[in-house]
């Protein structure tokens, strides 16, 4: 294949290491070089960027027909990609690629998101890093993202990323017509938090939390409108969390009593 090329890609993910994104993306990656997989042992879905330091990490090799597939890690998505380069890999992998999660990362969902966790975490570590995701919860057919991905990541880590900044990818839903690939910012939209109050058998309150994300961003130019239109999103985000701006108006504060 034209994009063929050898690297070692470190493959990660929140949905767990049985997850058929994963696999979709570990058969694709495959054309791109070597590819060593770390993955949660169950999902681990909106656990952001937590880490395990109050229990050991469990590290469970896992097999496919034979031939050894990747590690379950008893972890976060942050734990699965710590672990690998500062324990299991021989060396530095040349990027890290979180996904392919079922449903869209975008707008607040990204500061939940494990998948961008572990993109972050392989930025935080120095390593170019991209999280993928796919619009939808309900179709599993992720043939289409896998190859809109592949140029995506052969780009990365042929042209690398300036350092604390990842890609955030997402896919549209495979029914829907693929118009092309759009650079743009992120949306403020938030996620619609409910909670239901129920009671158990003995009569004790409890709440099941859910919700829904607010769509209706009228900005054509952030990720979940161009998303819901059929792109395929790219959005460079950061760790970094300052407000710079703000930054120096805080400093006119008075703060001495």
């Amino acid at each position: 294949m034209w994009y063929k090329f050898l690297m070692l890609i470190l493959l990660s993910n929140d949905d767990g290491i049985n997850a058929p994104g994963l696999k979709a993306a570990y058969s694709g990656l495959k054309n791109l070089g070597e590819v060593f997989v770390t993955a949660p042992e169950s999902e681990q879905s909106a656990v952001g960027h937590a880490i395990t330091i109050a229990d050991p990490l469990r590290v469970r090799e896992v097999f496919e027909n034979g031939d050894r597939f990747g590690y379950a890690v008893d972890g976060t998505p942050a734990d699965c990609v710590k672990i690998a380069v500062l324990a299991l890999m021989e060396r530095k992998p040349d990027i890290v690629v979180s996904g392919i999660n079922h449903g869209g990362n975008y707008a607040a969902n990204i500061i939940y998101s494990g998948t961008v966790s572990a993109a972050t975490e392989g930025t935080i570590l120095g390593i170019p890093s991209v999280a993928l995701s796919m619009n939808s919860f309900i179709d599993h057919d992720f043939s289409r993202a896998v190859r809109l991905a592949l140029p995506i990541i052969k780009e990365t880590a042929e042209k690398g990323l300036p350092d604390g900044t990842l890609l955030n990818v997402n896919f549209p839903e495979p029914s829907i017509e693929h118009k092309g690939v759009k650079v743009c910012r992120h949306s403020d939209r938030k996620f619609q938090v409910k909670f239901e109050k129920r009671h158990d058998m003995r009569g004790l309150q409890y709440y099941w939390q859910g919700g829904e994300m607010d769509l209706a961003d009228p900005d054509p130019q952030t990720d979940i409108r161009a998303v819901e239109e059929g792109y395929t999103t790219i959005t460079p985000i950061r760790y970094d969390l300052t407000d710079q701006k703000f930054m120096e108006k805080l400093k006119s504060w008075k703060f001495d009593s």
